[in-house]
């Protein structure tokens, strides 16, 4: 084809100007654009985008997309400069415009590299149009070269003209191996880049590959002459998006600055040389209803375009947020028809609207407000109320749309008082008061609370101004406020008036609320669980567990699990209770919730079914867990209160424990079993420090309140030598129904325990066994381990010694190692032994701890915790993390 045109002659212009001539408007072309940009001296090599550059060899095109001072240039000329070859370089301008202008400067730049287009070639004398024969012959040219040209073209975002888009396409292709083209642009170059995707021909290197990590930030600051510690390079990170611009300016800045380090992390970014370098070079480059736009964004965390709309009261975001996109203008893609700005961009864009239009911003936020309740999120619409102190329409919005309980379970870390921190003086509305009210009990401080509710209840009732949405959100707010005081009367009634006020309220509305009726379930369950109505609350609170399973909920049903795991232990069945705290651990992970527990209540379950065990540092290291969380309330307070005198008296720190289980639980009305769980345990220390009168005295009051409390009550009087009334106690427990075996475990031993002071051995041996055979179900080795010295004589005895072996005392039995090389190597051990990481993985599996705290604790990913686990499960044969640490028990792993 090439000779057919050279023989023709009249497609090339005759008067076609040498290289080195004019350009086709008759100037001289200017080096610069041809000249390979220089690196400063602070300039940061980086090996990961370079071997990544280094794919630009393989593939036809190369493309280096960027957001302005992303470092694309820099990268590019470095690796060019350092690539052992000639390379062609281009630099666009506004200047070079056109597609004659184009293809003559890219045909100088060829020849400026010394890789000059063969002469037939030409060069275009035409600013606006090139000769398809020129294109022809240049790919001709190209792909007859031994050797492939490199070309870069610069600041590509320039060429906005489509047809030199469908030439240099052209081009490419038809030159074959002979051009490799990379181009550097701020938005999506205008080829058909899908073709070169699909065939695999295309090396693309994006924003996200172009930001800086911590430790290259780290390295880029140290040539800057700065040195600082890895949290605070972390810190500017963040906040700049590894954006190299922005770390650049920074750190240039920061070297004036006495103390560059709290520079760094305090500067003012609408203050700064960063504010200077994007309003110039991405604002001001905009029209001015782009430039409003931004502005007015500027506010939102995140935003759409009808959002966007509703700020500007135009209808043209759309059109211009996915133009700022394509061009990289720092307008990110959110997904799902949303978008967010640069987090720096957005702090410069915020001061500037602040001076452009003073006093615009409260009104701004609320727009975002209004329209967010309509359209978007609890949180979003409540952090845009604030920032507008729009104080009435945020808690109307929230309790007319029955979604303050969502203040207790839809707002992640946020606590209910930091939406409203600035709201002061009186509060003439009633929604405002159930708002504060419900700040309150969230501290919890139920009198503050209960003041609130009270003067709320008061508007409510002054000429019927109550709403039924409103009336349900107090009622929701007085069953919180029972819980929390520990009057099971006051959740009741609330709960009553909630349910009589349901039926009127339109179902969609409720049905988009299912946190309501289990916040409610759940605040009346552990009400009626301190009151000591076990069977009543074991049915609420089952009915959140097994209730909607949606993110709103998910609080309300762990809350509910770990009541439900402090009734399994109360009932003496420790595994049960096990399994439920595991099923909230599961159930955090499932939501991505960092705690099992805001309370810590499961965690405090675990520790007493871990004292039941004998395991006292256990019980004791998930003590620490919960240290420093407040007792939500008195269930909590009253488990923590047992299980810290429980631990105290296991280290035979009885006194202690004494002092401990004395200390009083605030609460309206008393709690049978709380009571009786302290007077357990100081009965326990008085029979320790041989006081059994003592005992006896102290469990007179409520031994026949719980079935445990009637066994403990037992061993006192039999202590202090009074047989007959310890087995008329112990046969009173039927009354009480089946209680589990850490319930009937130590009955029986204190039955075999009476037996051998009356001389009958053989229903002592007959009583242990049947002790051994429960309480090796469960581990249940403190009953026997304080049952006293008598039981010695028969553990050693070879029939109750194999039920014994491996679980409560050395010997041959299947669950022992010790005669056999050690734990985990009896006939029953996992073919395969666990890893020292693997035991230590579940170590703290067993302390119920999440696979977030797991990984934390070990400093390694979640991922690696995730490998660890799956490996013990196969070892182990198991396949969910409570059968795991069952069967690690039973081996004697843990």
């Amino acid at each position: 084809m090439v000779e057919d045109v050279e023989a023709r002659g009249d497609e090339l212009p005759r008067s076609a100007p040498v290289p080195g001539g004019p350009d086709p408007l008759g100037d001289p072309y200017l080096r610069t654009r041809f000249a390979l940009p220089s690196r400063p001296g602070t300039f940061l090599r980086r090996d990961r985008l370079v071997e990544h550059l280094e794919q630009a060899l393989l593939t036809p095109l190369t493309v280096v997309n960027g957001s302005a001072g992303a470092g694309k240039t820099l990268l590019v000329a470095d690796w060019a400069a350092n690539l052992g070859r000639p390379v062609a370089w281009l630099a666009l301008d506004a200047a070079v415009e056109g597609p004659g202008m184009f293809w003559a400067h890219l045909l100088q730049s060829l020849n400026a590299a010394g890789v000059p287009a063969p002469t037939a070639v030409g060069f275009p004398t035409d600013a606006t149009r090139v000769p398809h024969t020129l294109l022809s012959r240049l790919a001709w040219g190209l792909a007859g070269r031994d050797r492939p040209v490199t070309l870069v073209i610069d600041e590509f975002e320039r060429m906005t003209d489509p047809e030199v888009g469908r030439q240099l396409e052209f081009v490419l292709r038809h030159a074959g191996p002979g051009l490799r083209l990379v181009l550097v642009s701020r938005t999506e170059p205008l080829l058909p880049l899908h073709r070169y995707r699909l065939a695999g021909e295309m090396t693309e290197i994006r924003d996200a590959e172009l930001a800086f990590t911590t430790e290259e930030a780290v390295d880029l600051l140290e040539l800057h002459g700065l040195s600082l510690s890895v949290p605070v390079a972390r810190a500017l990170v963040e906040r700049t998006r590894g954006w190299a611009a922005g770390l650049r300016l920074s750190a240039l800045a920061a070297q004036s600055t006495p103390d560059p380090e709290h520079y760094l992390k305090e500067f003012e970014a609408g203050r700064s040389t960063i504010a200077d370098f994007l309003l110039a070079e991405v604002l001001e480059r905009q029209t001015p209803e782009t430039q409003d736009l931004l502005l007015r964004i500027s506010v939102l965390d995140r935003f759409c375009p009808d959002l966007a709309d509703e700020l500007t009261r135009r209808g043209d975001a759309a059109t211009i947020l996915a133009a700022l996109h394509r061009a990289n203008a720092f307008v990110e893609d959110f997904g799902q028809g949303w978008y967010r700005l640069h987090p720096l961009f957005r702090e410069i864009l915020r001061a500037h609207l602040r001076q452009r239009a003073p006093g615009l911003e409260p009104e701004l936020h609320r727009r975002a407000a209004h329209w967010l309740r309509r359209f978007g999120t609890l949180p979003e619409m409540l952090a845009h109320g604030a920032a507008a102190q729009d104080w009435t329409y945020m808690a109307r919005a929230l309790v007319e749309d029955l979604a303050i309980g969502q203040l207790f379970t839809g707002l992640g870390s946020a606590e209910p008082a930091d939406w409203f921190a600035g709201m002061e003086g009186e509060a003439p509305d009633p929604s405002l008061n159930l708002v504060r009210a419900a700040c309150e009990l969230s501290r919890p401080a139920v009198d503050g609370g209960l003041a609130y509710l009270r003067r709320a209840a008061e508007q409510l009732e002054a000429g019927d101004r109550g709403s039924p949405a409103a009336l349900l959100s107090c009622a929701l707010l007085e069953a919180l406020a029972g819980r929390l005081a520990g009057s099971a009367h006051q959740a009741e009634r609330a709960t009553r008036s909630a349910q009589r006020l349901m039926p009127q309220l339109p179902s969609r509305l409720l049905d988009g609320h299912p946190e309501l009726p289990a916040l409610l379930l759940t605040h009346v369950g552990s009400a009626r669980l301190w009151a000591g109505h076990l069977d009543e609350a074991r049915a609420a609170l089952t009915a959140v567990a097994r209730g909607p399973r949606t993110a709103s909920t998910v609080l309300p049903r762990m809350e509910a699990l770990e009541h439900l795991a402090l009734l399994d232990h109360l009932n003496g069945r420790p595994s049960a209770a096990e399994r439920k705290v595991f099923a909230m651990t599961a159930e955090a992970e499932r939501y991505g919730l960092a705690e099992p527990s805001g309370s810590g209540l499961g965690q405090l379950v675990l520790a007493a079914v871990a004292l039941d065990r004998d395991e006292v540092d256990r019980a004791e290291a998930l003590l620490a867990r919960t240290s420093d969380q407040p007792p939500a309330d008195p269930v909590t307070a009253a488990v923590r209160r047992a299980v810290t005198a429980g631990v105290l008296l296991a280290r035979g720190r009885a006194r202690e424990a004494l002092a401990v289980a004395a200390r009083p639980v605030p609460a309206a009305e008393a709690s049978p079993w709380a009571q009786g769980r302290a007077a357990l345990v100081a009965s326990e220390a008085h029979l320790a420090e041989g006081r059994p009168d003592a005992a006896v005295e102290v469990l007179r009051r409520v031994a026949g309140e719980l079935p445990e409390c009637a066994v403990g009550a037992a061993r006192a009087h039999l202590a202090a030598g009074d047989p007959g009334t310890a087995l008329r106690l112990l046969d009173g427990l039927a009354a009480h129904g089946s209680a589990g075996p850490g319930v009937s475990v130590p009955a029986a031993l204190v039955r075999a325990r009476a037996a051998v002071l009356e001389g009958d051995t053989a229903t002592a041996r007959r009583t242990v066994a049947q002790a051994l055979a429960e309480g090796r179900r469960e581990d249940l080795r403190r009953a026997f381990r304080t049952a006293g010295p008598w039981i010695a004589s028969f553990l050693a005895e070879p029939p109750l010694r194999a039920q014994a072996a491996g679980w409560l005392v050395p010997g041959s039995g299947s669950y022992d190692g010790t005669e056999r090389g050690g734990p985990g190597t009896g006939p029953d051990a996992p073919l395969e032994q666990l890893s020292g990481r693997e035991r230590e993985v579940l170590e703290r599996l067993a302390r119920a701890m999440s696979t977030e705290d797991i990984a934390a604790d070990l400093y390694v990913s979640v991922n690696t915790v995730k490998t660890h686990l799956k490996s013990a499960y196969r070892k182990l044969s198991v396949h969910r993390r409570n059968d795991a640490v069952r069967r690690a028990r039973e081996l004697r792993l843990l």
